[in-house]
C-alpha cells in the first residue's frame, strides 16, 4: 500500500538576503521531496482545468469554456489558492475580517476535536461569507496509520458536524500531514470527498516569526499554486497581510481549490497536487 509523508508586516513583503533566499529554496525542496514520496497517482489542478476546457469546447487542444459572468477564469487569469488548516481558532475572525477587506476567499481545512466543536459561530461565518469550508478529521490522526474504519469515522464525524453547522457537507478533505494513500483514496471516494495537497508551505507550524512567513510562502508561490497555512499558530494570521499583497502586486487573483479547477469539478477520491 502505497503511503504518502509527508506588529503586523508592512504590505510590501520584507527585503529578502541570498541566504535566506535559499534556504527558502531548500525549504521548499525538501517538502516537496517528502511529500512526493510514495505518492498515489496525483493530479494537478491546472490539468484537470485544461481537460474540462477542452472536453466543453469544440475538443481541440486550447478550446475554453466561456465562465459565468463574474466568475474568475484561472486559464486566463493568474490564480493561487490559499488555504488554512486546522482551524477555526481564536484568530480566525480576525483572519476572516481581513479577508472580507481584501475580497480574497479562501478555503478553510477545518478540524473536529477542540475547533469545530468550540468554535461553531465561526464555521458559520465562513460558510456565509463565501469561503470553502472542507474536511480536515475529528482528531487529526495520520490516516495512513489507522484502521479503515476508523479513517471513515474520522471523515464521517467531521462531514455530519458540519453539514448540521453549514447546511451541507464539504466536497474537499485534506489529509493530515498530507499522508494518504489507497485505502484513504477508497474511503475518501465512499464519501463524496476530494483530497487536496499543496504546493507552497511555510511551515508555519515551527515559528511565529510572521516575517518568515511571509517570506518562505512568496519564495514558494506560483500560478496555480496551493498555499498551506494555519490559522491556529500565533504568527501565522500577522503574516496573511503582507502575503495578500505581495501577491496581489504580482499580478495574482485569488481563488479558492474549486475555483482553481474549473470549469472542472473535484472528483471523488482523487488527489490533487499542483
Amino acid at each position: 500500500m502505497n503511503t504518502l509523508t509527508r506588529p503586523e508586516p508592512s504590505p510590501r513583503p520584507p527585503r529578502r538576503t541570498r541566504g535566506r533566499r535559499t534556504a527558502a529554496a531548500a525549504l521548499a525542496l525538501a517538502a516537496l521531496t517528502a511529500l512526493s514520496a510514495c505518492t498515489p497517482g496525483t493530479v494537478a489542478p491546472a490539468d484537470e482545468r485544461t481537460e474540462a476546457h477542452e472536453a466543453g469546447g469544440d475538443g481541440k487542444p486550447g478550446a475554453r469554456v466561456k465562465p459565468a459572468e463574474g466568475e474568475v477564469d484561472c486559464a486566463v487569469a493568474k490564480c493561487i489558492a490559499l488555504t488554512f488548516d486546522g482551524g477555526p481558532g481564536k484568530d480566525t475572525p480576525e483572519l476572516l475580517d481581513l479577508l472580507q477587506r481584501e475580497e480574497v476567499p479562501a478555503t478553510f481545512f477545518l478540524l473536529g476535536k477542540k475547533h469545530i466543536e468550540k468554535y461553531p459561530e465561526t464555521v458559520r461565518r465562513i460558510a456565509r461569507e463565501g469561503h470553502e469550508v472542507a474536511n480536515h478529521t475529528w482528531n487529526h490522526p495520520r490516516l495512513t496509520e489507522i484502521e479503515p474504519d476508523e479513517i471513515r469515522e474520522e471523515l464521517t464525524r467531521t462531514q455530519k458536524e458540519l453539514a448540521k453547522l453549514t447546511g451541507s457537507e464539504p466536497t474537499l478533505m485534506r489529509p493530515p500531514q498530507g499522508r494518504t494513500d489507497d485505502t484513504v483514496s477508497e474511503i475518501s471516494k465512499e464519501l463524496g470527498l476530494s483530497q487536496v495537497l499543496w504546493s507552497t508551505t511555510a511551515k508555519d507550524y515551527s515559528t511565529n516569526d510572521s516575517a518568515l512567513i511571509t517570506e518562505r510562502t512568496l519564495d514558494q508561490a506560483g500560478r496555480d499554486g496551493i498555499i498551506l497555512l494555519h490559522d491556529i499558530y500565533k504568527g501565522t494570521v500577522p503574516a496573511v497581510p503582507g502575503i495578500i499583497h505581495a501577491l496581489k502586486e504580482d499580478g495574482y487573483t485569488f481563488v479558492t481549490v474549486p475555483q482553481l479547477m474549473a470549469p472542472a469539478k473535484p472528483e471523488p477520491g482523487t488527489i490533487y497536487r499542483p
